[in-house]
C-alpha cells in the first residue's frame, strides 16, 4: 500500500554522516523523497510502499552511524507527492534552533588505512577524514553545519573530492571538511623565527628533530600541544625548564595501545576509553618496567595517556624511533589554550625550538579531556574535546537558564528546551586574557543554541568574576547559587535524582553563608534547596591565599590554633628553617591581621600534606593533596588517626588530635605511606561517625547519600567512603558524567536555579 510520511529526528545528527545514511537506507528500500539540514535536526519526507517505511523507520535508529545520537524521532503522516528518486537537498537555514552540535572526533580505522596505503591519493595526507571522523566543533562558523559555513570554507574541492562528496554511495558523501593533497590544508615547518623552512616532507623532518631531543610546538585539532621524546631526560628536563613547570605531570601520547601497555597498567574498560572517538586523556598506573623519561610524572604512581587522535598524530609515529611523546598544553600557567599562529610564536618564542603548523584555522579552542576510572566507574578531570558540546537531557524545559561556573577550572551551562549545553573547559578567571576567552565561546554557543537570556546564575562568592561579567548581559534575573550546593545538585542532576538526600561535599575553597570559607561539609537537601548539618572546624589561614601557594604556612597554621604553645613548638621542631615566620604566623593570627578562617578538605589535605614533608611549596594547584594522595594504597586499609565531634548548632568535626598525632609520627621519622593512609583513613571514619552521629536524629529516612567535590577525584577516599556508606545501607551516586570537580559547578548552579524558579512558580 502506497503511503508518504514526514519525519523530523533531533539530537546529534549533523556532522555525522547523517544524511548520507538515510539516503543509502532509502534506497535499500526503495523509496523516493528528501532528506535535509534544518535549524531543527533532520527532515526527511518518504513515500514508497508503507511496509519499507516501517522497516526504513526501524533501521534508522537501530543503524544509525556510530559517532549519531539520536534523541527523538517523529512520524507524521504526509500527502504523496509523487517524488521520482530520492535525494539529499540544500539546508534550511530559518527557524529556531534545536541543533545538537557536531564534537570533533578521532580519525577513523577506514581514514587509516587509506591514509597509510602507497596507492591512495591520500597517501600520508595528515587531514584525511570522512563522515565518521576529523574536526567538527572547533572549524563551525555558523549552523546548521555546511562546509561554507566552516574555516573549510577556504579550500574549494577538487574534482576527486567533489565526486567522492556528491555520491551517495561513498562514506565522504557530505563529509564537510573533506579534503585530499590537491586542495587541503597544508602543514609547515616553522623556525624559531617564525620563518618556514623548506621541506618536502615536514612531519618527517619534525619527527628526526624530535628523535635529536628538539621541543616542537604542534598545532592540532584544538590548539597547539609541545611535543618531545617523553624517553628523552634531557629533552624531557629541558622542556620543564624551558616552560617553568618544575613537576606538574606531563600528558604523554602513545603510538598505540601495545606501546602504553609498556609503562602504564591499562584494564579493559580503560583501554575502550583510549580507543574510543572522543580519544581523553587517560590516567594510569604507572607499570613497575615503566621506562619514560623520570620527568614525565615525577613522584607519580600514575602518568596521563592519550592515542594519536588526529590523521596528523598518527603520522609522527609512523617512522622507527619514536612511540611516546609528551603531548602536553602548549599554554602559558594561567592562559587560555594557543590556537592561533601569531600567538603561538609569541608566547612560545624560548620554549620551542620549532613549530608545525597548519593553515586549516581553529575557530574554537578545545583542551584535551582528562578522564580516570575511579572505583570502576569514570570520573572526569576535565570535560571538553570530543564531549563538548554535546548536550545533556533534562527532566523539564531548562529554556533560558544560563550558569557563570566557578573562579577556577571553569566551564559555562546553557539550557534550552530539555536539553542541557556544558561548554568547554575554560580554565582559571584570573586574567584578561581567560576571561576574553570565555566570553568569545560564551556569545558563540550563545548565538548557536539560539535561547533567551532569561536567568543567569552565578556562584555566590562576591570576589568572584562571573559577579562582574554577568552584568555585561542582560539578563532578567540573576541567581546566587552556593558553592558546594551546586556540587550537590550536579550530582542529583545527573543522575536524575528526586526528594532530599544527603551530600557529602569535600572540596578546596567555596564562598561559605557565614562568611567563612567552607569545603568540608554534609548536606541535606535536594537541587531547591540545603541544610548544613556537619562542617569542619574551621583554622587560620594567615595570608590567605599565600597559604594555599605554600602549604606549610597552613600546616604550622592549624598547629599554632588548634594546640597554642606546644603547636608552635611542634611547627618550628617540623620546620626548623621556618621559625622566623612562624613567630609572625602567629602574630597574625593572635591579632587576626589578613587572615581568614577555613574549614575545607583541600586546606586539610595541604597541611597533612607539608607537616609530612610531601609538599611545603606548591608549584601547581592541587599540588599537595594530589602528591600526598599518590603515597596511599586504595587497595590497603590503615589504621585511624584520633578525632572529635563537637556538639553545637551544627556538627563540627575536629581534627586537632589528628594532627598532633601526624606531627609526632614526622618527628618520630616514621614513613609518609603511612601517615598518609592513616590520615585518609581518618578523614573517612570521621564522616561516617558523623553520619552516625545525625542519623540518631536527622536521618533515619535518608538512605541517598551523594559524593561531590574535587576532592572526590581521591581514589581512596571515594572507594572506602562509597563502601561503607553502602555497608550502612545508603545508595551512594557520584559524578560520572560531569567532573566532581569545579568543572561541573556551572551544571550544578543551573540545576539549583531551575528548581528555584520552579519552586517561585508555583507559589
Amino acid at each position: 500500500m502506497p503511503a508518504a510520511v514526514n519525519i523530523a529526528v533531533r539530537g546529534r545528527v549533523q556532522g555525522v554522516g547523517f544524511r548520507p545514511f538515510v539516503f543509502q537506507l532509502a534506497h535499500s528500500y526503495q523509496l523516493c523523497g528528501t532528506v535535509q539540514n534544518n535549524m531543527d535536526g533532520v527532515k526527511i519526507y518518504l513515500e514508497g510502499q508503507l511496509e519499507m517505511i516501517q522497516a526504513f523507520l526501524e533501521d534508522l535508529r537501530k543503524k544509525a552511524p556510530r559517532l549519531s545520537k539520536i534523541d527523538e524521532i517523529m512520524v507524521e503522516d504526509s500527502p504523496i507527492l509523487h517524488a521520482v528518486d530520492f535525494s539529499i537537498i540544500e539546508s534550511e537555514r530559518s527557524g529556531t534552533s534545536k541543533l545538537v552540535i557536531p564534537i570533533d572526533s578521532a580519525v577513523c580505522d577506514d581514514c587509516l588505512k587509506e591514509m597509510n596505503d602507497p596507492n591512495d591519493f591520500r597517501y600520508q595526507y595528515p587531514f584525511i577524514n570522512c563522515t565518521q571522523c576529523g574536526p567538527r566543533y572547533t572549524i563551525i562558523e555558523e549552523l546548521p553545519y555546511d562546509r561554507p559555513y566552516t574555516t573549510m570554507k577556504s579550500f574549494p574541492m577538487c574534482e576527486d573530492c567533489r565526486r567522492e562528496y556528491e555520491d551517495p554511495a561513498n562514506r565522504r558523501h557530505h563529509a564537510q571538511p573533506i579534503a585530499c593533497p590537491k586542495c587541503g590544508p597544508k602543514v609547515r615547518l616553522v623556525n624559531q623565527d617564525a620563518k618556514e623552512i623548506i621541506s618536502e616532507n615536514p612531519i618527517k623532518d619534525t619527527i628526526a628533530l624530535l628523535k635529536e631531543g628538539k621541543i616542537i610546538a604542534i598545532k592540532g585539532i584544538g590548539g597547539y600541544h609541545l611535543c618531545c621524546d617523553a624517553r628523552n631526560k634531557q629533552a624531557v628536563l629541558l622542556l620543564r625548564n624551558r616552560k617553568n613547570r618544575p613537576v606538574r605531570p606531563l600528558a604523554v601520547m602513545a603510538a598505540s595501545v601495545s606501546i602504553a601497555r609498556e609503562f602504564a597498567e591499562i584494564s579493559d574498560f580503560e583501554e575502550e576509553l583510549l580507543e574510543s572517538p572522543e580519544a581523553p586523556i587517560v590516567i594510569l598506573r604507572k607499570q613497575k618496567s615503566y621506562d619514560l623519561a623520570d620527568g614525565v610524572a615525577p613522584n607519580m604512581k600514575t602518568i596521563g595517556v592519550m592515542l594519536p587522535y588526529s590523521p596528523l598524530h598518527h603520522l609522527l609515529f609512523s617512522n622507527a624511533g619514536l612511540s611516546c611523546l609528551v603531548m602536553t598544553s602548549a599554554n602559558p600557567s594561567g592562559m587560555p589554550i594557543l590556537y592561533k599562529d601569531e600567538e603561538a610564536f609569541q608566547y612560545l618564542a624560548g620554549i620551542s625550538d620549532y613549530y608545525l603548523v597548519h593553515n586549516r584555522e581553529i575557530l574554537h579552542p578545545v583542551d584535551d579531556s582528562v578522564i580516570q576510572v575511579n572505583n570502576g566507574k569514570l570520573d572526569f578531570l576535565r570535560r571538553s574535546r570530543g564531549y563538548v558540546p554535546d548536550p545533556f537531557s533534562a527532566a523539564e524545559d531548562v529554556t533560558g537558564v544560563i550558569a557563570f561556573g566557578s573562579q577556577q577550572k571553569n566551564t559555562f551551562t546553557i539550557g534550552r528546551n530539555q536539553q542541557i549545553f556544558i561548554g568547554p573547559h575554560i580554565g582559571d578567571l584570573e586574567n584578561m586574557e581567560t576571561i576574553a576567552h570565555f566570553k568569545q565561546e560564551l556569545d558563540h554557543l550563545l548565538k548557536w543554541i539560539d535561547t533567551p537570556k532569561m536567568a543567569a546564575v552565578i556562584d555566590a562568592h562576591p570576589d568572584y568574576e562571573n559577579q562582574k561579567i554577568v552584568k555585561e548581559y542582560d539578563f532578567d534575573e540573576v541567581i546566587e547559587i552556593q558553592h558546594h550546593h551546586a556540587h550537590m545538585a550536579a550530582c542529583m542532576a545527573e543522575h536524575r535524582l528526586s526528594g532530599k538526600a544527603l551530600g557529602i561535599i569535600l572540596d578546596g575553597t567555596g564562598y561559605g553563608m557565614d562568611g567563612n570559607v567552607w569545603g568540608f561539609e554534609i548536606f541535606y537537601g535536594d537541587a531547591l534547596d540545603f541544610e548544613r548539618l556537619a562542617h569542619l572546624h574551621y583554622t587560620p589561614l594567615p595570608g590567605g591565599e599565600k597559604c594555599i601557594r605554600e602549604p606549610w604556612r597552613n600546616a604550622a597554621a592549624m598547629l599554632i590554633d588548634l594546640h597554642g604553645i606546644e603547636g608552635l613548638q611542634l611547627a618550628k621542631a617540623i620546620f626548623p628553617d621556618k621559625v622566623k615566620e612562624i613567630d609572625i604566623l602567629k602574630l597574625m593570627i593572635d591579632r587576626g591581621m589578613n587572615t581568614v578562617f577555613a574549614g575545607t578538605c583541600g586546606r586539610l589535605f595541604d597541611a597533612v600534606s607539608a607537616l609530612s614533608g610531601v609538599t611545603t611549596f606548591s608549584s601547581y594547584e592541587g599540588e599537595a593533596a594530589i602528591q600526598l594522595a599518590e603515597l596511599a594504597d586504595e587497595d590497603f586499609i590503615y589504621p585511624a588517626y584520633s578525632f572529635h565531634l563537637l556538639e553545637s548548632s551544627i556538627l563540627t568535626i575536629d581534627f586537632s588530635p589528628m594532627l598532633k598525632q601526624i606531627a609526632l609520627d614526622v618527628l618520630a621519622k616514621k614513613s609518609k605511606g603511612q601517615i598518609s593512609g592513616s590520615f585518609h583513613e581518618t578523614v573517612v571514619q570521621a564522616i561516617m561517625s558523623a553520619i552516625e552521629r545525625l542519623g540518631e536524629t536527622k536521618l533515619d529516612l535518608v538512605r541517598t547519600v551523594v559524593l561531590s567535590g574535587g576532592s572526590f577525584h581521591n581514589r581512596y577516599l571515594r572507594k572506602r567512603l562509597s563502601a561503607l556508606l553502602q555497608e550502612s545501607g545508603f545508595q551512594v551516586y557520584v559524578p560520572e558524567k560531569v567532573p566532581c570537580n569545579d568543572g561541573g559547578i556551572s551544571y550544578g548552579q543551573l540545576a539549583a536555579a531551575a528548581a528555584k524558579r520552579r519552586a517561585s512558580k508555583c507559589v
